[in-house]
């Protein structure tokens, strides 16, 4: 009995030494652990992570935000490049925010994943298995919530509670305007405008801008955006519109609607007050970086 006991320690001994890849559920593979609850479940982080990599454009905010950078991200779109204005410049690309590239990941050797359940929640035990991985759970509407998640998986919660507290009591401290505006978003293939719930409306509310009745979205469930047709273009006037494409195709889309005789008869364009936003900022950012950078836009031209 006695000989039988010993071995099987030393069976129990070997296969706790593992084979050196993180086991599943994301477990840390060694140092000092926390677990942070997550959209997914728990997930042990490391304390100090150095090799992160993010797949959604609100996490790689998150890490130039608190002064990090990522060893690996996901971009927006097929040959698109990453945001500009968070200034990150030589990242790894791992895929698109939709198709990760899981051997691009793993050929990282990344000890933390910061993804979205919305987006890549099909890719989350595969991803737990290369290492550490966190979700959020959905995109826009919660961009603090996420913020403060994605930080605390990072160990640095405070520092971005710090971030958004001085991003709030700038946003209430913007000098209030009476004009109403609108949010107008060309892809290749919509006209979209932009209603409460998605991340450039919630920078809004917290700033006191008014919107237009259309873009309240009252009557819709879902408050992030709605659509329109060429034809109907008329509904997205407001007293100030501010308008963003999402690339080289929606762009040239814009330039062919805005040239049009419905959009030159809209009456922000006769008084002079359309304002072509960067896309990156307002859209895809969803970042307090980006929020600050709309506080930049809206300070520049709104009229009080």
């Amino acid at each position: 009995m006695r000989k039988i006991a010993t071995m099987l320690a030393a069976v129990l001994a070997l296969s706790a030494c593992g084979t050196g890849t993180t086991p599943p559920g994301g477990e840390a593979a060694g140092g000092p652990t926390r677990t942070v609850k997550h959209a997914m479940g728990e997930t042990k982080v490391p304390d100090k992570p150095q090799r992160v990599v993010v797949l959604d454009t609100d996490k790689l905010d998150t890490l130039a935000s608190l002064g990090l950078k990522p060893v690996g991200a996901a971009a927006p779109a097929e040959k698109m490049q990453f945001p500009a204005y968070l200034g990150v410049t030589d990242l790894k690309a791992v895929g698109t925010l939709q198709e990760p590239d899981l051997d691009a990941i793993r050929a990282l050797k990344p000890d933390l994943i910061l993804g979205s359940k919305f987006r890549q929640e099909k890719f989350y035990d595969e991803l737990s298995t290369i290492a550490p991985t966190v979700f959020t759970e959905l995109v826009g509407i919660t961009w603090k919530e996420n913020f403060l998640l994605d930080a605390d998986a990072l160990g640095r919660k405070a520092e971005a509670q710090a971030l958004l507290d001085k991003y709030t009591a700038r946003a209430a401290g913007l000098k209030r305007t009476s004009q109403k505006v609108s949010v107008v978003r060309f892809t290749p293939d919509e006209i979209r405008v932009y209603g409460p719930d998605s991340f450039c409306g919630i920078v809004l509310k917290d700033a006191g801008v008014p919107r237009t009745d259309r873009q309240l979205l009252a009557d819709k469930k879902d408050k992030r955006f709605d659509k329109v047709s060429p034809e109907r273009v008329q509904e997205v006037d407001g007293d100030v519109i501010f308008v963003a494409a999402f690339g080289d195709k929606a762009a040239q889309r814009q330039a062919e609607v805005t040239a049009g005789p419905l959009w030159t008869k809209l009456s922000a364009v006769a008084a002079g007050r359309v304002y072509t936003v960067n896309d990156e900022i307002w859209m895809t950012g969803i970042g307090v970086t980006a929020a600050n950078k709309i506080l930049d836009d809206l300070t520049a031209r709104l009229a009080a």
